[in-house]
């Protein structure tokens, strides 16, 4: 059996590649060359072909090629990528002039449409990897205080309204006042903004807390064949150096990436996590 592996930045794509090979997958790998991490090259894919963001009928070709009619889309795919300096092809090109609006289901879900109409179908992002997607309830030794839980009801209120419009997954919150909304950035960087944003008060008289709850949910409709939300130790991490207690994901929807090394970094640093 053969599945392809459209591989994105991060270890998501490792995590995929190891999981189908255990269930006997021979993996063709199409790695993003502004984007895939050069590891994937030692992780034992049957084959990997390196490709731009830009070259959508290369992707096909090569899947094709190959004899693939299933595939699957993992790692990130950072929104500013998108509309960098890559240079689409001619089939790209004619995809991104018909979009009606130029966010990342639109493109994606275009995308996907184009090779299933080549006769390669993606699959769910996760479809492999069931246990590791985020359980309900708080996943943590320390549970949220009352004003965490205050911050991620606002949080979340925030940011399904934002989703619709697929502005960004993530909002950062101190005493219910929304302090950073994601955008192109990434998860990481709108953290570390709300945390330098909370460090420039320092010193003034606002009585705002700054303990920051991060809440990170999927979309209203959230397509499971890509931009699904991820959490990994590195996200913890940049939560400490924040000043970030709490964080927030939605049950089912989020992925671990990390596991339970996810956790224990959270138990180590006293960081809340709360699935839902």
């Amino acid at each position: 059996m053969k599945l392809g592996l459209i591989a994105g930045n991060g270890t998501f794509p490792f995590l995929v590649l190891d999981a189908a090979r255990a269930q006997g997958y021979e993996v063709v790998v199409a790695a993003i060359k502004e984007e895939a991490f050069l590891e994937i090259e030692s992780k034992g894919a049957a084959t990997v072909h390196w490709l731009s963001l830009g070259d959508l009928s290369k992707l096909i070709d090569t899947f094709k090629a190959e004899g693939v009619t299933r595939a699957i889309m993992a790692g990130q795919v950072r929104h500013k990528q998108i509309f960098s300096s890559i240079k689409p092809d001619w089939r790209l090109a004619k995809l991104l002039l018909s979009l009606g609006t130029r966010n990342t289901d639109s493109l994606l879900g275009a995308v996907a449409k184009v090779l299933a109409d080549e006769g390669i179908v993606l699959e769910n992002s996760t479809s492999l990897l069931e246990p590791l997607l985020a359980k309900s309830g708080v996943l943590t030794k320390r549970v949220p205080t009352e004003q965490e839980r205050k911050n991620i009801d606002y949080g979340r209120a925030v940011a399904r309204n934002l989703a619709q419009y697929d502005i960004g997954q993530t909002v950062v919150i101190a005493e219910s006042a929304c302090v950073a909304v994601e955008a192109m950035e990434g998860t990481d960087a709108t953290i570390e903004r709300a945390g330098a944003i909370m460090r420039s008060l320092e010193g003034d008289s606002s009585t705002l807390s700054r303990a920051l709850t991060v809440v990170k949910i999927a979309k209203p409709n959230q397509d499971m064949r890509f931009d699904v939300p991820v959490i990994g130790v590195k996200t913890i991490e940049v939560m400490q150096k924040s000043g970030a207690s709490c964080l927030a994901v939605d049950a089912g929807r989020c992925l671990l990436l990390d596991g339970d090394t996810t956790i224990e970094a959270a138990n180590q640093t006293r960081i809340c996590i709360v699935s839902a």
